[in-house]
């Protein structure tokens, strides 16, 4: 598939997705969403991938959904609602099932749909002066892609209501404190870490990672209890961990 919307750069075992429609701000339009759901579905199934990272080119890493570009989508049958929320839930399913660790690095504006896209990441990097929202209110809609139910999870009720309701931005700085991101960074600095990041992860066994995401998504469906008769009861054939172990003996 041609991308129109969207550059996939790889680096050794990272490939790297980027939001390019920067004369937009990286707003989410039907055809930049389409696209990036079938770059994460080539990722997903690319075993020689074993860290993805996502971000925006220009100022943003995204303003949030393009209203006008889903408007016209929808009155020339381009899409339909239905359609377009079944994308959502299709890229949300991707980035929770696929074994590589996914790291959304967050600069500039990342406003209502694309904080519901943020947070579908497992890890998220975010520049200090970042600004990151939910906006919805302010235009009067509801959001479909998940924000009533991960936003409180990750920073509270009462945080992620006080965001909702004013409809007033975050800093990356402060996202930190909350607990909405791992961690904010210098603008100038983003990159070189969110790769550092990366890099780190290269480190350790990709398939005992993959099988920790699994488990840690599985267990935040239930209970304690039943968390952990998951844990007991799952198994999976890491045959990476001969290299590690090498690697441990050759180092000692």
């Amino acid at each position: 598939m041609e991308y129109q919307n969207i550059l996939v750069e790889k680096n050794d075992k990272i490939t790297i997705i980027i939001l390019n429609r920067p004369a937009a701000l990286n707003a989410l339009s039907p055809d930049l969403v389409v696209e990036f759901k079938q770059a994460l579905k080539e990722t997903a199934a690319d075993q020689d991938c074993k860290v993805l990272i996502v971000k925006g080119a220009g100022r943003a890493f995204s303003a949030g959904v393009d209203l006008k570009a889903m408007n016209e989508s929808l009155i020339g049958g381009q899409f339909t609602a239905d359609q377009i929320l079944h994308d959502g839930d299709e890229i949300a399913d991707i980035l929770r099932t696929m074994p590589q660790p996914a790291i959304a690095q967050v600069h500039g504006h990342c406003y209502t749909g694309a904080l519901e896209l943020m947070m579908l990441f497992d890890l998220i990097v975010a520049a200090e002066d970042a600004k990151i929202g939910d906006t919805h209110a302010k235009w009067g809609i509801l959001p479909k892609w998940g924000m009533t139910q991960r936003l409180p999870r990750l920073v509270g009720t009462l945080k992620a209501k006080q965001m909702s309701f004013t409809c007033k931005p975050v800093t990356g700085a402060e996202a930190e404190r909350i607990g909405l991101v791992n961690f904010a960074v210098p603008l100038e600095e983003l990159d070189y870490v969110v790769m550092e990041l990366a890099h780190d992860i290269l480190q350790n066994s990709a398939q005992t990672i993959a099988a920790f995401k699994h488990l840690y998504y599985e267990g935040l469906d239930t209970t304690l209890a039943e968390g952990l008769k998951i844990e007991s009861e799952f198994t999976t054939d890491i045959t990476d961990r001969t290299e590690f172990l090498r690697g441990f003996e050759k180092n000692k």
